[in-house]
C-alpha cells in the first residue's frame, strides 16, 4: 500500500488544531506555537520523504524480487549444483547418496515418516543419518552466522 500524503496532511493538520489549542488554553506564547508549529512541519516532511522514499524501494524490492526465477530443485544433482560455497560443496559431494537424498526430500519438504517410506528405512535410521548430517555441518551453519 503506498503512502497517502493527503490523508497524513489531513491528519497533521487535525493533531496540530488540537495541540495548539491545548497550547492556548494553557496560556502558551503565540511566537513558541509557531515556532513548535514550523518544527513540526520540518519533521512532517522529513517523514513524508522517508515514507516515499520507503515505498519506492519497496515496490522495486517487490517488482525485483518477482523478476528472479527459483529454480526447483529436483534431484541431488539440482542441489549440488545449487551450492555456491565450494567447501559445503565438497562436504556433499563426500556423503553416501542415501544422505544426499534424504537431504533433498526434507528441502522437499517431506516428513520424515514420508522419507522412511520412499527411502525403504526405518523412520530411526533417517533420524539417525539426518543428525549426523547436522552435525558435520554445523561449521558451515556457524560461519553463516
Amino acid at each position: 500500500m503506498g503512502y497517502n500524503h493527503g490523508k497524513a496532511e489531513r491528519k497533521w493538520q487535525i493533531w496540530k488544531e488540537k495541540e495548539e489549542k491545548l497550547m492556548r488554553e494553557n496560556g502558551v506564547d503565540e511566537e513558541i506555537i509557531a515556532e513548535i508549529r514550523a518544527y513540526d512541519r520540518i519533521e512532517f516532511n522529513s517523514d513524508r520523504r522517508f515514507y516515499v522514499h520507503s515505498n519506492e524501494m519497496a515496490e522495486y524490492i517487490e517488482n525485483t524480487a518477482g523478476k528472479e526465477q527459483d529454480i526447483e530443485v529436483i534431484t541431488v544433482l539440482d542441489l549440488l549444483n545449487e551450492i555456491e560455497s565450494r567447501n559445503l560443496y565438497y562436504e556433499l559431494l563426500a556423503l553416501d547418496q542415501s544422505v544426499l537424498q534424504i537431504l533433498l526430500l526434507k528441502i522437499q519438504g517431506y516428513s520424515t515418516r514420508e522419507i522412511a517410506q520412499l527411502t525403504q528405512l526405518s523412520e530411526d535410521a533417517v533420524y539417525q543419518r539426518m543428525h549426523r548430517l547436522k552435525k558435520k555441518l554445523q561449521p558451515f551453519k556457524d560461519q553463516r552466522g
